[in-house]
């Protein structure tokens, strides 16, 4: 199951992270997938993280796609630029420029591929928490 919207400027990311969340509540109530309220959450924040940055950086519309694989939700920004972002280390004194960071951090997986014209940025959210409680898609330290 999946659904694509294109986005054409920086003022319907706020759409996008409404369309997230309708497209996991759908997921939830019509087709009965485990969907945990802190999935809702990273997924609104990836989406808007990713679209965002797409709009930053990359001239036109981009394009998001949200689909359900192996328990989790698959959050791809596809946009016109070819430039990857830089995925810069974690450094507490840095003002801003966090954003991809956190999605790496609260994300399963993460990752990014030119594409003949612009590239494809793809985070996995996984949908439902362990029953023990701890947050989905991440290993306790």
């Amino acid at each position: 199951m999946a659904v694509s919207t294109v986005v054409e400027g920086a003022g319907e990311i706020g759409e996008t992270r409404d369309a997230a969340r309708n497209f996991l509540e759908s997921l939830q109530a019509v087709h009965g997938f485990p969907v945990s309220q802190r999935a809702v959450g990273v997924v609104q924040l990836v989406v808007s993280e990713l679209v965002t940055n797409a709009h930053k950086y990359a001239p036109g519309p981009c394009l998001l796609t949200l689909e359900v694989s192996e328990g989790a939700v698959a959050v791809t920004v596809w946009d016109s630029s070819t430039a990857l972002p830089l995925i810069l280390p974690p450094d507490p004194a840095r003002v801003g420029q966090h954003g991809l960071e956190i999605v790496m951090a609260v994300c399963r997986s993460f990752e990014m591929h030119r594409e003949p014209v612009g590239k494809r940025i793809r985070a996995a959210v996984t949908l439902a928490d362990d029953p023990d409680g701890d947050p989905a898609g991440h290993q306790p330290v």
